[in-house]
């Protein structure tokens, strides 16, 4: 996804449209075509290079030809190297088509650029359309391991979006500091005044800038879906966190027991990869249940929601 929607030319972004729409319509022998000639008037501009790339990784799975998986692979590679913060998501394409580095491939200028444009309807899409409710199970849980309607003191809410886990706790947390990459969603989070300080910010920097044992409770609901390492915001969410102080999070999850890179673009941890990275960081789990977060393809989307303590 794209947060550049102009190469600066007004040629080249006629050329662009173009491509997009032959794309959009099931042509992408016409959208290669559009996309290089944009490329020919405006040779930087990332988006174009990222859309060349889908097309000729369309052209391959329709006919097979390596040249069109190389020229894929050539295209958005120039993408990232244009774009280093890759707010297109070409890592995740490079992945997708059998190179690169998949724990590294959703990266914070992917999902800054992504949850910026989804911001103005975030909570429309994901609650009603997908059915999410991460926010509802974070605050469930906390009920049922510290005890229902409990005082929570000074939270810290990763990830925090438009603010749905500061709903759900309902006024419970002394003080309320939201952190998140998208300067989009933290003015939907503003807007609904649950929160004290909104912090913008990739996660663990943020985590690492907050004082030491100064939080009682961090949250995380349905954030590590984008996170491949997220041994950085355990470890992170630890050190913040006084004695006895509580981690509530979910995290989509699979069969086996290490990290995957699904079809569906989100991370996938298993069991004892969860359980591992607790322990590594001082938290002892305290609560945990299967849950499904949302329904993706009117499917549900296996995941769990656990609480860790720090010892």
């Amino acid at each position: 996804m794209s947060r550049t929607i102009t190469s600066g030319d007004l040629r080249a972004d006629r050329r662009y449209a173009y491509a997009q729409g032959c794309l959009d319509e099931g042509n992408p022998d016409g959208a290669a075509e559009m996309a290089e000639q944009t490329l020919e008037i405006a040779p930087r501009f990332a988006p174009a290079w990222f859309l060349l790339g889908l097309a000729r990784e369309a052209r391959y799975a329709k006919g097979g030809q390596a040249s069109d998986h190389h020229a894929a692979l050539r295209a958005y590679a120039n993408a990232l190297d244009i774009d280093p913060e890759d707010a297109q998501g070409a890592r995740l394409a490079l992945v997708r088509i059998g190179a690169g580095d998949a724990i590294t491939a959703i990266s914070p200028g992917y999902v800054r650029a992504l949850f910026d444009a989804y911001a103005p309807r975030f909570d429309r899409h994901l609650v009603e359309g997908l059915r999410y409710r991460g926010h509802a199970l974070v605050a469930e849980a906390l009920d049922a391991a510290a005890g229902p309607a409990t005082p929570l003191g000074r939270v810290i809410d990763l990830g925090c979006g438009t603010g749905l886990v500061g709903a759900a706790l309902a006024g419970r947390p002394a003080h309320l500091t939201g952190i998140d990459l998208s300067p989009g969603m933290l003015a939907e989070a503003g807007r609904r005044g649950c929160y004290h300080r909104l912090v913008e910010g990739e996660l663990v920097a943020a985590l690492a800038a907050e004082p030491a044992a100064s939080a009682d409770c961090v949250t995380a609901a349905d954030v590590m879906i984008y996170v491949g390492d997220f041994s950085g915001m355990v470890s992170g969410s630890a050190r913040v966190l006084r004695r006895g102080g509580r981690f509530a999070f979910t995290v989509q999850s699979h069969a086996g027991d290490g990290l995957i890179l699904g079809a569906d673009a989100r991370y996938a941890h298993g069991d004892a990869l969860v359980q591992e990275t607790l322990a590594a960081a001082g938290l002892s789990r305290e609560f945990a249940q299967p849950a499904v977060v949302r329904r993706e393809n009117g499917a549900d989307v296996p995941g769990r929601v656990i609480v860790a303590r720090r010892r």
